[in-house]
């Protein structure tokens, strides 16, 4: 595992700032008419977490998570998610060598700086949950041996939220570990004017809108911007507000089923990076509140009766995030 970069390591707020602002402008050039989505997995990267991206067909979730990839540099494995895919698909496996007569361990795709996890939700419950350790704890454990990955290390995984037939509910400890679950919309007719217009002449869609990002940080670059965002400061006040919106979700009329600690730490952490992105070195609450339905709605469920009066999850969040008072700046 590569050591974290010490303070003398991290770079300049500007220099920070130079590289985002390249990275953003760099990935909404080929993800068009998505700039929040687009914001939302930058903060992920800069947080440390794992992303859910979930639409429809062809709005460009797989593509994001390429140029992504791509962008961030280090090594990108893609896992197709299928009913018959196996936890040792994932993870990888011992198997016997006939020249050495001995087992070997073979490494999965895992073993990466960057998995897509597409179409996550294909894959029977035993698959998904082969992500479970490498999620939290950033290793994996093969006929006992505990094998680390690389770091930085982050899952980019996708899902169709309309189709259902052939799919498998994500268990609630794994969609947990997702930092954001990011929903990814329609673009407006003009965005799907330029869409339409820069694909016409292309062969291949994917790849090359993919080939046309290049490599703009290393592995190490992306963990000296994590380092930085932890850097920002937090009051002792700003985590009491996040930690209040989150114990409120458990007492909410409409849901049975609230966010867990796991949820303050993500408000923090995206709060910080949206803070580093714009070039402050301190988050204020604005910066709690920005993607703070992200960081929630696939942790919290709601009751029968609420969803039977056809209340929707975003909505109940915002009025439990507009509940809670904000510290003065």
């Amino acid at each position: 595992m590569t050591d974290s970069p010490s303070l003398s390591d991290l770079p300049t707020a500007e220099q920070a700032r130079s590289s985002l602002d390249s990275l953003s402008t760099s990935l909404n050039q080929v993800v068009i008419g998505q700039p929040e989505v687009v914001a939302q997995a930058l903060v992920a990267v800069l947080a440390g977490g794992h992303l859910m991206i979930e639409g429809v067909p062809g709005l460009a979730k797989t593509l994001l998570a390429q140029c992504l990839a791509r962008c961030l540099g280090g090594k990108f494995s893609r896992i197709q998610f299928t009913p018959d895919l196996m936890p040792a698909d994932i993870t990888g496996h011992a198997m016997y060598d006939m020249q050495s007569e001995r087992f070997r361990l073979r490494r999965g795709p895992v073993f990466c700086n960057v998995l897509l996890a597409d179409e996550i939700n294909r894959a029977p419950a035993k698959t998904q949950a082969a992500l479970l350790e490498v999620m939290q704890e950033r290793r994996v454990t093969i006929e006992g041996k505990a094998l680390e990955v690389p770091d930085p290390f982050l899952v980019l995984a996708t899902q169709n939220p309309i189709e259902h037939e052939g799919t498998y509910l994500l268990p609630e400890a794994q969609l947990d570990r997702f930092l954001m679950k990011v929903l990814i919309d329609y673009p407006d007719a003009e965005a799907e004017a330029r869409i339409a217009l820069n694909l016409a002449g292309m062969r291949d869609d994917l790849v090359s809108l993919a080939d046309t990002v290049g490599t703009l940080l290393t592995p190490a670059d992306t963990l000296a911007l994590r380092g930085l965002a932890r850097q920002v400061r937090i009051d002792a006040a700003l985590a009491n507000y996040a930690v209040d919106i989150v114990r409120a979700t458990r007492q909410w009329p409409g849901i049975s089923i609230g966010a867990g600690p796991r949820a303050s730490i993500a408000l923090l952490r995206s709060a910080q990076a949206t803070a580093l992105m714009d070039g402050r070195d301190f988050a204020v609450p604005d910066d709690v509140k920005r993607h703070a339905i992200a960081c929630l709605r696939h942790r919290i469920m709601l009751t029968a009766e609420a969803q039977m009066e056809g209340q929707r999850g975003d909505e109940v969040l915002a009025r439990v995030i507009e509940s809670r008072k904000a510290p003065r700046q």
